[in-house]
């Protein structure tokens, strides 16, 4: 055929082959070839010379009143003539079947992709701690990095579930979990707004899917890990400072997060309370310090006078950007390894609690209280958790006593301390006094 007297119409058929494509010439004005073998199957030939396969179809019942519809279907560059008749037959049976693929094409556009639905997740927040967001973009990242520019629409729920096993292998249990979790929160506000969206995770649990069981670390009884961690953190941490983060875990079982960001702003040692701005629950907290707290921060408190600049501001300084300290994990296998027994941080919190509601039987919304868990959604329990810092002093200072004696309750002789434990159970930084403060009112 004679392309370039042919008349640029739909009168222009032949069969659609890799070499008749390739002999399509280009015109002033885009022109279409249609297929001979099935209706509506064509290429579209572009005056540059760029020739794409279409489909062309009406909607409804068909006839001549009917809408027409048009759809790409690819680059002829990018697919060859049998795969595109194959697309084509599969898009017109769809149309069979009383389906509009060019209607739903023109909605898909509007929908966002994973990485604009994520950024409108964390937009939706604005009181999230900003470490919090960093975990989620770090996750997303490296779980989900190869998703972010696909529109929601296209995630399916088997993906879903490939991704949620390779996860596991590569990262963990825990990771896993928790990425998919956040997949499932990411889609919940796009799922309102577009109504046939379907949430993939949704899908993949009400298909069999399930997380992976939680499994919390169990620790020895705290008369037994009290004092080999003791031990080992007086052996293994060597600066001070760094000694009485682990200290003051113990004794408020406090999260690591909000120690290492305490200001001295936030401690009034002649009211003996400190006060913790952002925590985890978003709710400030305030606290009172005990004898043992009291001593330990008087000896932060020294060492502070003496720097000066941004270090003055924070309790546990440091030359890291944020100016105070950050990193501990470091110390934690050399710890476990100098006590004999696994130390972690969260393990103070989770010694603190036991020591409170185990040891003392003091109520659950009061250990909640001096800890800062989240409230339950139970009312009563809520007012009940309303504890002021007056009525915590005093169970506070008992937990504390407490804590001082499971820690020296046991002799070790596996590490050589580095450092004195006093007799009230106070630890003093080696080669120095320990500040006797006992007779603050507490």
């Amino acid at each position: 055929m004679n392309t370039a007297t042919a008349k640029r119409t739909a009168k222009v058929k032949l069969t659609l082959t890799k070499r008749t494509v390739e002999n399509l010439q280009p015109a002033d004005k885009p022109w279409i070839a249609w297929d001979d073998r099935l209706s509506g199957f064509g290429v579209r030939v572009q005056p540059s010379g760029t020739k794409g396969f279409i489909v062309n179809y009406r909607t409804r019942s068909g006839g001549r009143r009917a809408r027409n519809r048009r759809v790409g279907i690819g680059r002829c560059d990018h697919l060859a003539p049998e795969e595109a008749r194959r697309l084509a037959q599969e898009l017109l049976g769809r149309v069979a079947r009383g389906e509009d693929p060019a209607q739903e094409r023109a909605e898909s556009r509007g929908m966002p992709t994973l990485r604009e639905a994520f950024e409108e997740y964390l937009t939706a927040n604005p009181n999230r701690k900003s470490s919090t967001e960093a975990l989620y973009r770090g996750q997303m990242r490296y779980c989900l990095g190869d998703w972010l520019a696909r529109p929601l629409d296209t995630i399916t729920r088997r993906e879903v579930e490939a991704r949620f096993h390779l996860v596991s292998q590569r990262h963990g249990w825990s990771v896993a979990n928790h990425i998919i979790s956040l997949l499932r929160s990411v889609y919940r506000r796009p799922c309102v707004d577009h109504e046939k969206l379907r949430n993939p995770v949704e899908l993949w649990l009400a298909g069999g899917g399930r997380y992976h069981r939680a499994v919390r670390r169990r620790i020895s009884s705290p008369a037994e890990v009290l004092p080999r961690w003791r031990a080992g953190i007086e052996a293994e941490v060597i600066v001070p400072a760094t000694r009485d983060i682990f200290w003051f875990g113990m004794y408020t079982g406090m999260r690591r997060g909000e120690i290492m960001e305490l200001r001295w702003d936030r401690v009034d040692l002649e009211r003996l309370i400190l006060r913790i701005e952002e925590t985890k629950t978003g709710e400030p907290l305030e606290l009172p310090i005990t004898r043992q707290l009291a001593a330990l921060l008087e000896r932060r408190r020294l060492d502070a006078s003496s720097g000066n600049g941004d270090a003055c501001r924070w309790v546990f300084p440091s030359k890291s950007a944020s100016g105070h300290a950050t990193e501990l994990q470091h110390l934690h296998p050399r710890i476990s390894r100098a006590a004999g027994t696994k130390f972690w941080f969260h393990g103070l919190r989770n010694v603190f609690i036991t020591v409170a509601e185990r040891e003392l039987m003091l109520p659950r919304s009061l250990t909640k209280r001096l800890v800062n868990h989240a409230r339950g959604r139970d009312v009563t329990e809520s007012y009940a958790a309303d504890w002021s810092v007056e009525q915590l002093r005093e169970p506070a200072q008992r937990i504390a006593d407490r804590i001082d004696e499971l820690a020296r309750g046991v002799a070790s002789d596996r590490v050589v301390s580095g450092q004195r434990w006093s007799a009230s159970g106070v630890p003093a930084a080696a080669g120095e006094s320990r500040f006797e403060i006992a007779h603050r009112p507490v």
